[in-house]
């Protein structure tokens, strides 16, 4: 009889166990961390053959889900620094912040959660420092995001997760106060990390 007692109460530990991990599968929210691999397009109408360089960034990201399919999504970083050059010299440095926020949706795939979103992000500027001052930038910029991803289950309420972002990010150029022309980033971000569900 004791016996049929412990089996029992294990079999309803399991049951609840198995229940909670699919509530937290289930769950609403999903928060991921991200290495980010950023490649600039890098062109501009001043003639000055701007760039920007390449880098590793760290990303997390919030994602609420309003049913199975549908969800938003947004993307924080810290400032990021960059060194600027001017036909492959470096000319100064900058910091920018871009959050982004999308929407998405996932499609219902067996054993992975692929999914497309699209939405605007935004851009600030700081700490600018170009030829000592005699050149500067605008500090925002609004501009499109799209993004393609997949969310490969792993264990309990983990899950691997890779993603491919473009942002359409630009900003006018000034030497002294005339407006030389356009520098567009319209970087393509790549991105691999991890995502918990509860």
């Amino acid at each position: 009889m004791k016996k049929h007692v412990i089996a029992a109460a294990s079999l309803a530990l399991l049951a609840s166990s198995a229940a909670f991990a699919q509530q937290a599968n289930d769950g609403p929210w999903l928060v991921r961390v991200r290495a980010v691999q950023l490649q600039s397009a890098n062109s501009d109408s001043t003639g000055l053959g701007l760039s920007i360089n390449n880098k590793v960034l760290p990303e997390v990201d919030f994602s609420y889900f309003f049913n199975k399919q549908w969800a938003a999504e947004l993307i924080l970083t810290v400032p990021q620094s960059q060194d600027l050059s001017a036909n492959g010299a470096k000319i100064g440095t900058l910091k920018h912040l871009p959050p982004t926020l999308t929407a998405q949706y996932h499609f219902d795939a067996a054993g992975f959660s692929p999914y497309l979103g699209a939405g605007v992000n935004y851009t600030r500027f700081s700490d600018v420092n170009i030829l000592n001052g005699a050149a500067n930038i605008g500090r925002d910029s609004f501009g499109a995001a799209v993004q393609a991803g997949v969310d490969v289950p792993l264990s309990g309420n983990m899950s691997l997760n890779l993603d491919l972002k473009k942002v359409y990010l630009g900003t006018k150029v000034y030497v002294g106060a005339a407006n030389v022309g356009n520098f567009k980033v319209d970087p393509v971000l790549i991105g691999l990390g991890l995502g918990w569900r509860f």
